[in-house]
This record gives C-alpha cells, structure tokens and sequence, in this order.
C-alpha cells in the first residue's frame, strides 16, 4: 500500500511544479514577444527619425507634409475658367528677359520676333515705366510686364528671375535693349549651345558696327563657336593658347549674356542685392560655369549681334530739363556709379575668400 501510495504523492507535486513552470514559460514568452514588438517598433521610429533628419526641408515648410511643398513656379498665364491651361514641359522652353525703355521700342520688337513663342517666354523690364504703350506689339498680350521707375537689368534680375521660380526653363537670355539682331535666331542659338556644351554664352558682337570693349566678344568669321582669344589686349596683356583666365577666356560681357538654368542659380546668388550695376561679376562667372570655363564658356560665333552701345541709363533722372548738358552730366554721374561699384564687388570677393576657410577654389585647383 506505501510503495503505491508514494507515486500518487510524487505526481501530486509534480503536476503543480509542472504547471507551475509552464505558466512561467508563457508568462516569459509574452514578455519576451511583446519586449521584441516594442523594440522594433522603437528601432523604426529612431530609423525614421534618422531619416527625416537627412531630409533637408525648405525653410518655412518644416509643418507641411512635404508632397503639398510646391518649391518651383513659372511666368506661364493661367485662365481664370481653366479653360485652355496645359500642363506643358518647360524644359524645351527658354526665356528671354529685357530692360526696355520706350524709346527702343522699334529695336525691342525686332529682337523680340528673333525668338518664337513656342520656344520662348517673354519679360520686360520697363525702367521708365512706361507699358501701355506696348500694348499695340501682336506679341505684348502675352509677355510679362515689370515696371519700376530708373532701374537697371540686374536689379530687376536680381527680384524678378529667382532661380526656384524660373527653374523650369532651360536658358536665360538677359538682353540689353541696344541690340541689332538682322543675323541672329535665338532657337538656331540653342541649338548650338546645347551642341557645345556651353553654360554661360553670348552671341558674338559685330567688330564693324558695334560698341566694342573686350576683344574675346569679338566674332570670329572662320569659327562657329570660340572660347577664347591669341593676340595682344590692352594694358599689354597677352592672350595665348595657356590663358585660362578673363578677358583671354572664360569670359562674356553683360549686355547680352545667356545662362543655362543651373549657371544662373550660381550667378543670381553672386550678383549683389545693392550693386545695382553688376560691374565685376562677368569677371567672375568661371565659377557659375559648371566645370571647367576654358570649355563650358563661349562666344556663338555662328549667330551674331550689333552692340549700339547707347547710353539709357540716367537719361530719366534729367529728363525734366531740356539741357543736353544736364543729361550728359546725369549720365557721367551713373557711369562713375559703376566704377565705385566695381571697386565695391571686388573688395566683397577679396574679403569673402579671405573668411571662408571652407571655401575650395575650383578653378585654381583644376590647372
């Protein structure tokens, strides 16, 4: 009877120990899968954390999902019905932007007819405020009109061509309004551009007719396209296969510039907010020039300009006194405007690189 008691009374205290130690074993499983479910879902949310962190977001959207962030716009009309709107890829488009007074009315419509519609937008920078008078242009209705009384290009380029807002377009012609233009087409000109890879370019100045300054602008008759000049310049500078550096290469004036979307981002932060000249920047735009300028920097010698050279500016601040003297003077005091100002922009270069110790000069490093 002993001998069949004790296994009833093992198995009595075995049973609980049993039960005992598989209630702890499930106990410990739910901790362990519920600690493993919390601390994947801790390792996504730092992972997510890490991640947006990396995502650089434009200032003032930090509260906005970033899908509704619309960084970039465009100077293409809408209807007000939305009727007729496209949604067109501007990518094959270009713009064409001009300080116009309406004096040179007669020179503005001719250059603007050198630049179809289809390929081209529009925008004028009235600096003597007038604009209705353009109105009876066929092609006014569909340009963009700016006005602000005795401005210069740059100042209007500087507020008015933000690179976010004209981003979508793929050249940016930033034309005085002095320009002769009976042998140039601006669509033939992207044509050539695009085919040599230049960023930063200008149509060469016809040595016959125009107001000359730098011999490099100079058109080449043998040559589609030059990048740069052999012959001795003034200040008896010499200019040979070696140069690298402006006036010799690398190099266009400011009258008739044309920038691809990404030189311009470069350039519209060089050109300074209170420099309304932009004297000294042409010097400068080797670095806009995405890579090496001796090759992405050039004069289209195929499709070329007349540079009249005539003098606009400060004709408004004396135009309330018939006295040519009056205006003459007016005009001598906003050429000496220039000169400070250049002295001013090479002083802010000199300065700027001397302060930033982070700065990498490209160009020096790629001879």
């Amino acid at each position: 009877m002993e001998q069949q008691k004790r296994p009833i009374s093992i198995l009595r205290h075995f049973v609980p120990t049993v039960l005992l130690l598989s209630a702890v074993f499930f106990i410990g499983c739910a901790f362990v899968v519920t600690g493993s479910k919390e601390r994947i879902s801790l390792w996504r949310v730092l992972r997510r954390s890490r991640m947006c962190e990396t995502q650089w977001r434009p200032r003032g959207t930090e509260t906005l999902p970033r899908g509704i962030v619309a960084r970039t716009s465009d100077y293409e009309m809408r209807s007000l019905s939305g009727k007729g709107n496209k949604k067109n890829s501007k990518t094959s488009m270009s713009l064409l932007a001009i300080a116009a007074g309406i004096k040179q009315k007669e020179s503005v419509n001719k250059i603007v007819k050198k630049f179809p519609p289809s390929d081209f937008v529009v925008m004028l920078f009235h600096y003597d405020g007038v604009v209705d008078a353009w109105r009876d242009l066929e092609w006014s209705a569909y340009a963009i009109h700016v006005s602000a009384i005795n401005q210069t290009k740059w100042w209007f380029a500087k507020r008015f061509l933000h690179p976010d807002i004209i981003s979508d377009y793929a050249y940016v012609f930033l034309w005085d309004e002095d320009l002769g233009v009976d042998n140039f087409n601006g669509k033939r000109y992207i044509s050539i551009v695009k085919e040599e890879g230049l960023e930063v370019s200008q149509p060469a100045l016809d040595p016959d007719l125009s107001e000359l300054h730098h011999h490099l602008t100079v058109r080449n008759n043998r040559t589609r396209v030059h990048r740069k000049i052999h012959k001795l310049i003034s200040g008896g500078r010499k200019c040979d296969l070696n140069s690298t550096k402006p006036p010799c290469a690398g190099f266009v004036e400011m009258m008739a510039p044309v920038f691809s979307i990404a030189s311009w981002r470069c350039a519209w932060h060089m050109i300074q907010n209170d420099l309304v000249h932009a004297w000294g920047v042409d010097f400068q735009l080797g670095y806009c020039g995405q890579g090496d300028p001796t090759k992405s920097i050039g004069i289209v010698d195929a499709e070329y300009i007349v540079h009249y050279g005539l003098p606009t500016l400060g004709g408004l601040v004396a135009k309330k006194t018939s006295s040519s003297l009056h205006q003459s003077a007016a005009r001598e005091e906003v050429r000496n405007r220039s000169y400070v100002e250049l002295e001013i922009f090479k002083n802010r270069w000199r300065s700027s690189v001397k302060d930033d110790d982070c700065w990498v000069d490209l160009l020096e490093q790629s001879k």
